[in-house]
């Protein structure tokens, strides 16, 4: 795809910068980048459920440098957002292994469940990034203290392309927020369905044109 030249700011929204580029991606069929999934992320966090303390979205920026960190280091991005104090931590996990570049080229969600003591990993393609939830978990479990803590595969509607499994991840995180705002748990939380997939994009070009934004 060609980006415009000089690659405009569509919006600015607190500590999220979208570019027309990035604005592109969400008319698809492409697939979505970090700075989407961040805003997304920082949309429900300050509009949303900005009086609900106990949801964290952390951002795809700030997990992907947890990850490629020493376990030692984890505190240094966890603290500052009181990961410790939150009921319900929601990662966007990318299978990029490089760790001083954005990239990859798959992405599924990690959610941690604190009252019930459970991470959930919800991914549309056949369990893609199993292993690098696997081993993510396996460090998160002492670096929020809950060393008993379970993984269990949540319940995902599976891709029918190859590049909508970020719009997958920002549909399930609805479905979970709406599960969380009605028990106060996860379990038994449904998958999204595909009409709600295929709406997604076209909702958040409307989210960034309310928020006073552009889209071309």
């Amino acid at each position: 795809m060609s980006f415009r030249s000089g690659d405009q700011v569509a919006l600015s929204f607190h500590e999220s910068c979208l570019r027309l580029s990035d604005v592109d991606l969400l008319k698809g069929p492409f697939w979505l980048n970090d700075q989407i999934i961040s805003f997304y992320f920082e949309y429900l966090e300050k509009l949303i459920f900005k009086d609900e303390e106990d949801l964290l979205f952390v951002s795809p920026e700030v997990t992907h440098c947890i990850r490629m960190v020493s376990e030692e280091e984890f505190g240094v991005f966890l603290e500052p957002l009181r990961a410790a104090e939150r009921s319900f931590i929601f990662f966007a996990l990318n299978d990029n292994q490089i760790a001083d570049q954005a990239g990859g080229s798959h992405w599924s969600l990690l959610v941690f469940s604190r009252p019930e003591m459970v991470f959930y990993h919800f991914d549309s393609s056949h369990n893609s990034n199993s292993d690098i939830c696997r081993q993510f978990v396996a460090s998160l479990k002492r670096a929020l203290k809950c060393p008993k803590a379970q993984l269990r595969t949540g319940d995902c509607l599976q891709q029918s392309n190859g590049y909508d499994c970020g719009v997958h991840v920002l549909c399930t995180v609805d479905k979970v927020t709406q599960q969380i705002r009605k028990s106060g748990r996860i379990e038994g939380v449904k998958s999204a369905r595909y009409d709600v997939i295929r709406a997604k994009r076209e909702e958040i070009l409307n989210i960034i044109i309310d928020l006073g934004g552009r889209i071309n």
